[in-house]
């Protein structure tokens, strides 16, 4: 028997139509491979036309890919007659007797259904990406020659993966696990104060492969649409990232007052809903979404420093934050596309437009200055305010909340 050669460094081909599908598939074998050179495509067209280009060592194809699917895909790359026959992983949610049977004579070399088994595909890209007890390491790439700091932040704002992770995930997903498999429920309360999370699985459930015409704006929501499966999926992936935590202490005491005050910004807003029987959970996941930015910034820093960077200190990180802060927090906001709704009410947190504004963007509004208060300073003026006079919130009421 011919013993496999695997590649020195391999080539990937990863066809799923779903974006955070696609960039979890991505981590996962990132993980396995971090030194693997990979091509990312949404549909069966963009595959065939990668195919016809590059000689793969592995591709990984979605069944249901619009225009030409999956099986098609399969079925051109077996028509080729390569020896050894591509490696292929074909994922379906189809996990009916009749797909596989229809699948079979292509011989793909895993069929997998969805929503995937993180343990099993793990398994199998390294059993098809590795040799036996192999491990593979990657050194962070060197900043380029003469790079600023300046300039890499503005580089690194359209790309940044977001937040760092403020919860351990692995945590949480292992308490919210029963006999009877993953308590959503018991998952939300588990993760609701982590903004990373809760923005990304938003963003994956009003995603084109998830969209059924009513758009997510809370965790609660998000959950529900996605499932247990997939919304486990992408939470343990998460932490997969590069900088999913910060470990660098300046950085994760800058990060922990953000979160601080996202956390208080969320629990006035909530509180203040109820009191004037407004949604609660939207305006809840409005302030804790409200700080994203300013995190991913955070996170941006620290992968900065792990490249060769420097940080002058305090006032070097407080300045890249006042320079780029806000504008990072719109631009991950625009490219996941959360809803405009959702995101009215972020911007309220900051500051009200003119015209007319909806009673829970006054909420959103008066949280955030509640949140900004000192213990013994301010309540008097803020009782005076404009939005305390729109929301009809007087002195007491605001002395109540501050008490809770």
């Amino acid at each position: 028997m011919t013993a496999v050669v695997l590649p020195a460094v391999p080539r990937v081909l990863i066809a799923e139509a779903d974006p955070w599908s696609r960039d979890l598939l991505k981590q996962v074998l990132l993980n396995v491979r971090c030194d693997a050179r990979l091509d990312l495509c949404a549909d069966g067209q963009q595959a065939m036309e990668q195919l016809a280009q590059v000689p793969y060592d592995l591709v990984i194809v979605d069944w249901e890919l619009p225009g030409i699917d999956g099986l098609n895909v399969l079925r051109s790359v077996r028509q080729r007659k390569r020896n050894p026959p591509l490696p292929f992983i074909l994922m379906s949610h189809r996990n009916d007797s009749a797909s596989v049977r229809e699948a079979l004579p292509l011989a793909p070399t895993a069929y997998l259904t969805k929503p995937l088994n993180m343990e099993s595909l793990t398994q199998r890209l390294q059993d098809l990406l590795l040799n036996a007890g192999e491990e593979v390491s990657c050194e962070i790439p060197a900043l380029a020659s003469g790079m600023t700091l300046s300039v890499y932040l503005e580089r690194r704002r359209e790309s940044t993966d977001g937040a760092p992770l403020m919860t351990d995930v692995q945590l949480a997903v292992k308490r919210s696990l029963n006999p009877n498999g993953l308590d959503l429920t018991r998952l939300e309360s588990e993760i609701r104060n982590d903004p990373q999370v809760t923005a990304v699985l938003i963003a994956a459930a009003n995603s084109a492969a998830q969209h059924h015409g009513v758009g997510v704006q809370t965790l609660a929501q998000a959950l529900q649409r996605l499932g247990t499966g997939q919304s486990m999926n992408l939470i343990l992936g998460l932490a997969l990232k590069r900088c999913a935590r910060l470990s660098d202490p300046q950085l994760a005491d800058y990060a922990e007052r953000y979160w601080e005050m996202s956390l208080r910004t969320a629990e006035y807003g909530r509180t203040l809903a109820r009191l004037l029987d407004l949604d609660q959970e939207r305006c809840y996941c409005a302030g804790m979404l409200h700080r994203l930015g300013d995190l991913a910034l955070l996170r941006c820093l620290q992968e900065w420093k792990q490249a060769g960077g420097e940080l002058n200190e305090w006032d070097e990180v407080g300045e890249a934050l006042d320079e780029f802060g806000a504008s990072y927090g719109s631009a991950l906001r625009a490219r996941w596309r959360l809803p405009l709704e959702l995101r009215d009410l972020i911007a309220a947190v900051y500051q009200l437009g003119g015209g007319v504004y909806s009673r829970e963007a006054l909420v959103m509004n008066m949280a955030a200055q509640l949140a900004r208060l000192t213990e013994h300073e301010g309540i008097e003026e803020l009782a005076k305010s404009r939005t305390a006079r729109l929301l009809k919130i007087g002195l007491p009421e605001l002395m109540r909340l501050r008490k809770k």
